[in-house]
């Protein structure tokens, strides 16, 4: 067994889940084992949708686990990585005994599905220094062990701060807790940043989990396509608690074109847009006076402090532009984040904090 089917709840693990009527490789003209209808809805053309989608797409698996350079046993493919956080929760957490571990400020589905779980919530803040928000990995290797976590989410880059997990640091923080904690690495900026996955991790450690998207780099948000890359063992027993049928058919489609070779290249071109406008907005941002900090972002976005947020906040929403309002956030009670948009977007976020700038 591997070691990593020990984390998983007893009761599960060798849990066989919902066998739907297309996880059988079956072969057959007439397909009477579904009760589908065998006609098609006036409004579906191709008449593809009176069929229910395969429960993991081949295609669309194999392309995937392509580009995140893994194999198709090690990843499942969700309805955007949220799915893959509930899951994880639910398959490693007993409730009311077993701990998730977050890094706040960071994304709030950790604590959700953990909450959903009724798993106990175990925080390790981010510190805030010269160089940005940073993962304190001793604290959190030490936390980790007092309240013996199942989970530890790391968000690298992290949402909303921007910042890093250097590999090396999961990696020793997965040797750490390995036979204890699976360290899940949340990648969905992945593609916006200089630091490699950390699926390169994984041939050395099967207690680290990533996660990707389709819905930032790839500007396909209302496909909700995301993956978990893990050990194989681990993405068995995470399909066995999956609902049958993940992905509808016509976002599995898309999904695939949108992974195109010319599509890729376009995805490529976007994202170096995407970076030179996040460098040319922090450095425009520092020099506004009422603008207290911008924190260096590996991500599509800024997390920037202002003296005055709520006034920003409202000089942007006049302006026509609708930001993230981030001070119910532990730590950022004077910080909005900014999303990185087309040029024109980002010089009218320019152009209504310069008019905030001359009122003041």
């Amino acid at each position: 067994m591997s070691n990593v089917l020990e984390l998983v709840r007893a009761d599960l693990r060798g849990f066989a889940g919902y066998k739907s009527a297309r996880s059988e490789s079956l072969q057959g003209d007439v397909w009477l084992n579904a009760n589908e209808s065998a006609w098609a809805n006036p409004a579906d053309s191709s008449g593809s949708s009176r069929r229910y989608p395969e429960p993991q797409p081949s295609r669309l698996r194999q392309t995937l686990a392509q580009l995140y350079q893994c194999r198709p046993e090690q990843l499942l493919l969700g309805r955007g990585s949220d799915e893959a956080i509930d899951l994880l929760v639910r398959v490693l957490c007993e409730p009311g005994r077993d701990a998730v571990l977050v890094t706040p400020p960071v994304f709030g589905m950790y604590a959700v599905s953990a909450r959903l779980q009724n798993a106990v919530l175990v925080e390790v803040p981010l510190q805030d220094g010269p160089e940005g928000f940073v993962c304190d990995l001793a604290a959190v290797e030490s936390r980790a062990r007092q309240t013996r976590s199942k989970l530890v989410f790391l968000c690298s880059p992290s949402n909303p701060t921007g910042g890093l997990v250097p590999l090396d640091a999961i990696a020793t923080l997965a040797r750490q807790l390995r036979g204890q904690s699976l360290v899940v690495v949340d990648e969905a900026y992945a593609e916006f940043s200089s630091q490699a996955s950390a699926v390169s991790l994984m041939t050395e450690h099967d207690n680290i989990a990533v996660l990707r998207t389709l819905s930032k780099a790839h500007a396909l948000a209302a496909a909700r396509v995301g993956v978990v890359i893990a050990e194989e063992a681990l993405i068995a027993v995470l399909r066995a608690c999956q609902a049958p049928y993940p992905l509808p058919t016509p976002c599995v489609e898309l999904a695939l074109a949108g992974l195109s070779a010319e599509a890729l290249q376009q995805t490529g071109e976007r994202v170096a847009s995407i970076i030179s406008e996040r460098e040319r907005m922090q450095l425009q941002l520092q020099q506004m006076s009422g603008v207290r900090s911008v924190y260096p972002s590996q991500g599509n976005y800024l997390l920037v402090r202002f003296d005055d947020a709520q006034a920003a906040f409202e000089r942007l929403l006049a302006a026509g532009v609708v930001v993230r309002d981030q001070r119910g956030a532990p730590q950022l009670q004077d910080a909005l984040r900014i999303t990185i948009g087309l040029a024109e977007h980002n010089q009218r976020v320019l152009q209504a904090l310069r008019q905030q700038e001359i009122a003041a």
